[in-house]
């Protein structure tokens, strides 16, 4: 077994947990409350953001051009694709994602993304791969778990989501990162292996958590925020 594969093994709770959640589920039925939906766009802005930062973090510790490659393809994908989804779910509560750009970070978010950025600057290229390729692992499961059940067509309201998320281009993603995490840990040592261990399952984790930061509109203030701004 490589040590993707026993990665994904070890956290199949937690992607169970993820796959289950309601906010997905509320995805797959095309109804999903409004407000939670906006709270999600606010914070996966800035959540993709700080994603490719990280991306940029690991250019500065790649020694080959290839692997400069990689991360810089993966920046360029977040930046000018990974767009589209949020541009689906700002149709479905009908606000411009211009208006849902800027926001101060919710509780769960801000922790996942100073978990990255942790890995990124302590670690070694590795840690950076485990901690990243939760994001699009879940989310390739989620697409493809959904297209499978429910078969939507364009009439529903998330179609151009869940068909994002199933299409090749995660799964490429996915893939990739995988490919170099295996190929990373076979000369680790096992205290290194250990912590891409953790790394990886403490992003599961955090997938689950920005889930529900979404769905119950998680903030600072322990208030829930109630309208969608226009």
């Amino acid at each position: 077994m490589n040590f993707s594969d026993y990665l994904r093994q070890e956290a199949e709770p937690i992607f169970q947990s993820i796959l289950d959640h309601p906010f997905v589920r509320g995805i797959a039925k095309g109804d999903v409350p409004k407000e939670a939906v906006a709270h999600y766009v606010k914070a996966d802005f800035e959540y993709l953001n700080a994603f490719m930062n990280i991306y940029g973090i690991a250019i500065s510790k790649c020694d080959k051009r290839e692997d400069m490659a990689f991360f810089t393809e993966n920046i360029d994908f977040v930046l000018n694709s990974e767009i589209h989804p949020h541009h689906n779910l700002c149709e479905y509560i009908g606000t411009p994602y211009e208006q849902l750009q800027g926001y101060p970070l919710p509780p769960s978010a801000d922790h996942y993304i100073k978990h990255m950025k942790h890995h990124a600057h302590e670690g070694n290229i590795g840690e950076i791969l485990a901690a990243l390729l939760p994001c699009p692992w879940t989310y390739l499961e989620i697409g493809q778990r959904i297209m499978k059940e429910i078969q939507p067509d364009e009439n529903h309201p998330f179609y151009a989501w869940i068909s994002f998320y199933a299409d090749g281009a995660i799964a490429d993603t996915t893939n990739q990162l995988r490919h170099r995490l295996d190929l990373w840990a076979e000369t680790a040592s096992e205290h290194e292996k250990q912590t891409m261990y953790e790394a990886f399952m403490k992003s599961c984790h955090l997938e689950w958590r920005f889930w529900e930061m979404a769905y119950t509109q998680e903030s600072w203030s322990l208030t829930p925020e109630h309208t969608v701004k226009s």
